[in-house]
């Protein structure tokens, strides 16, 4: 599956907000979106345009498919599913997002990126009800269990790198996360306000595939 692999900082300083792509990095001094908040290039720093309806609904609709790392055939198709539904769209859409094999892994904190939870997936160290997937978009549902290959628990990564992050670390209430034994059991619906996404993005998401 195609996915972007080019500079992460360069989209949240595009965008002009912090989508903490970069994992712990995100977070630290070190981060290009603390050190040059401002778009990229030689003009970036002197640029004051103002954004039409047309440029916001792009902007919010950039936010919410960098947040999920999709390619944008894929997301549009997301969208246009969500909105073809009898439901509120925007719920059909941050629960189909937020149920994906590769955000769910990322919520459950067995990887600080969605980056690095889709990595995790594509190279079948995550089993869902006791069988191996590698596929990042498959969609969780209520009662699925998620948990490490016992192959895979040797690794540095998860015997090491893993526990360092995941006992300071607090899942969703959808998810119920045992940490001593690294299972995750998907125990309710994902809301727009765990999502952390603005409802306001959401909207002009919406308009902007409806036009």
């Amino acid at each position: 599956m195609a996915r972007y692999t080019g500079p992460k900082e360069k989209i949240e300083r595009r965008l002009g907000t912090k989508l903490f792509l970069k994992g712990e990095r995100s977070y630290s001094p070190k981060s290009a979106t603390v050190k040059r908040m401002y778009p990229p290039g030689m003009h970036g720093k002197t640029f004051k345009g103002r954004l039409s309806e047309y440029g916001l609904q792009l902007q919010a609709k950039q936010k919410i498919r960098n947040t999920y790392r999709l390619m944008e055939k894929q997301f549009k198709n997301w969208v246009k599913d969500a909105v073809k539904s009898k439901h509120e769209t925007g719920d059909i859409l941050v629960k189909k997002l937020e149920r994906r094999l590769d955000n769910v892994v990322f919520r459950a904190g067995f990887a600080q990126s969605r980056d690095q939870a889709r990595q995790l997936v594509s190279h079948g160290h995550i089993l869902v009800n006791g069988k191996k997937n590698s596929i990042p978009s498959c969609e969780i549902k209520i009662g699925d269990m998620i948990k490490i290959r016992d192959g895979s628990r040797k690794t540095k990564y998860f015997s090491v790198l893993m526990p360092q992050w995941i006992k300071k670390y607090e899942s969703p209430k959808w998810i119920e996360l045992d940490k001593d034994t690294m299972i995750a059991k998907i125990s309710g619906t994902p809301t727009i306000q765990e999502s952390g996404l603005e409802s306001k993005d959401i909207r002009s998401l919406i308009e902007f595939y409806s036009r």
